[in-house]
């Protein structure tokens, strides 16, 4: 029996399409076959067909165009890995947990290799950040979420200057996607931000000084101390934030 045979005929398509891409009849931005053409090709039916090309259109690898017709999309990374949010979303309790764990790795790495390779600008930028952020919290009222989206935007930065595409889709998907455990730690203890402010400063110079190792470190140490929060949280505690 072969691999094929066991198949939905939705399967068929995905595969089917992707081989062709894959052997490159079908470049980034190319228009599918006419849908019966490609029925016929691929041996399904014209509703399996449209069921496997959904399940493309999702996945990132293909978009139907209003009128005119079913493109390949450019294929880019963080287009591709969108989906895996919707794992990340379904995290809860240990769960979350490993998530952090793995975002540490990622996000560890990425500030070694940002270490060498971030520009002048980026490094400013980086700095803008923190500044904006710093002053945010001498207000008397202090705003939370914007802090919250000055980090993300910190670590998204980071992430970018690694110039690994697939490195940074991937903790942008992960970070974005831990920001309530984080936003719940930065509002039940009020040095949380104040601690991550000078974290972040450590990592910016480690950056500035162009040095891997340290950055590696000092990004390592960060987010350990959110690991570090959420296995102390006691079992049931519920960490939901309302971001809305």
């Amino acid at each position: 029996m072969t691999v094929e045979s066991t198949m939905s005929q939705s399967d068929v398509v995905v595969f089917g399409i992707k081989n062709l891409i894959l052997d490159g009849e079908l470049a980034p931005g190319a228009q599918l076959p006419i849908e019966k053409d490609l029925a016929v090709r691929l041996g399904v039916s014209r509703s399996s067909l449209r069921e496997g090309v959904r399940a493309l259109s999702i996945m990132g690898v293909v978009e139907t165009r209003q009128g005119a017709g079913t493109f390949v999309t450019k294929l880019d990374a963080s287009l591709l890995l969108t989906p895996m949010g919707f794992v990340v979303d379904l995290q809860h309790g240990s769960g979350a947990e490993n998530l952090h764990s793995v975002r540490r790795v990622l996000e560890t790495e990425a500030a070694g290799q940002a270490a060498l390779l971030i520009s002048k600008e980026e490094l400013e930028s980086a700095s803008d950040i923190l500044g904006r952020s710093e002053a945010s919290m001498r207000e008397p009222n202090i705003n939370h979420e914007a802090i919250m989206e000055w980090d993300i935007e910190f670590h998204q930065l980071i992430a970018k200057a690694s110039a690994n595409p697939i490195l940074g889709a991937l903790i942008e998907a992960l970070g974005s996607r831990t920001v309530r455990a984080r936003l719940w730690r930065a509002i039940a203890d009020d040095r949380a931000e104040l601690t991550t402010l000078a974290e972040h400063r450590a990592i910016l110079k480690a950056l500035s000084d162009g040095s891997p190792d340290r950055a590696r470190l000092r990004m390592a140490n960060h987010l350990l101390a959110v690991e570090d929060f959420l296995q102390n949280i006691p079992p049931g505690e519920n960490i939901g934030v309302d971001l809305d």
